[in-house]
């Protein structure tokens, strides 16, 4: 009754998954709920290759502060993953169309580069997001919950069941500890120095975000306000990407100013 060639359309969603642990990481917030101090406010990473769930922090707001603190003792534990993947929502997103926050520049200057799922697709982080609805099921929605310290306890007995024990599907019934292993890069305890090499194009970023450059202003992000950018010539002539430490975070077309 499906006609064939509207049929022959539609692809079947392509699962991806990194290759090695620590190659990515999704995070995302799980939805608040109530406690009989407050609310909480689930914090959940997890490793793209392993499903291993690196963190599931009962937090008591989604400030980046916040996020910052939960991650800074995670790095701590496990090392620095190469990249991290959220939505573009607060606190480490500010839109599509400019995405980034003070969390975002900080993760980069631990050299762990940030991508954002494209909006209203959900299914970016598909695997955190089929993680939340097991957290939902199993943990959040079992039982009546009297503050912060009593979701951290029953998240962390939660996370050595469904790391350590019980067979995820997606790994061949594995468990997500059989197939992890923590990261061999350190978490730093003062952030690096930002050295782009000699002879490079090195700017900073000014108050209201913009950068001056043959004698033109060109927007980079009010979250990179004093920090130094570098521009790095394209194989296209009088296009450059504007770079900070390792990550693409804007552009320079000189060929819209000679029209």
């Amino acid at each position: 009754m499906i006609d064939e060639q509207e049929s022959a359309q539609r692809k079947k969603p392509v699962r991806f998954e990194r290759a090695a642990p620590n190659e990515l990481w999704q995070m995302d917030y799980k939805g608040h709920f109530a406690t009989a101090a407050g609310r909480c406010h689930p914090l959940t990473v997890l490793d793209d290759h392993s499903r291993y769930a690196v963190a599931i922090a009962a937090c008591g707001d989604e400030r980046g502060a916040t996020v910052q603190a939960v991650l800074s003792d995670v790095f701590r534990r496990h090392g620095l993953p190469e990249r991290m993947l959220m939505d573009n929502g607060s606190p480490w997103g500010n839109g599509s169309e400019q995405p980034w926050t003070s969390f975002g520049v900080w993760l980069l200057r631990l050299g762990v580069a940030v991508g954002h799922g494209r909006p209203h697709h959900p299914q970016t982080q598909g695997k955190d997001e089929r993680f939340h609805r097991t957290l939902k099921s199993e943990v959040i929605g079992a039982g009546a919950w009297r503050d912060l310290a009593h979701c951290a306890a029953a998240f962390e007995r939660w996370r050595h069941v469904y790391n350590h024990e019980r067979p995820h599907e997606a790994l061949g019934l594995a468990t997500p500890a059989s197939r992890y292993q923590m990261s061999y890069r350190a978490f730093p305890e003062q952030l690096p120095a930002i050295d782009y090499g000699a002879g490079a194009l090195v700017r900073k970023v000014q108050g209201k975000g913009e950068i001056c450059f043959a004698r033109h202003e060109w927007p980079v992000g009010v979250a990179f306000r004093g920090q130094p950018v570098a521009l790095r010539p394209t194989l296209v002539d009088g296009k450059y990407d504007v770079v900070f430490c390792q990550q693409k975070v804007a552009e320079v077309d000189l060929r819209e100013v000679r029209r």
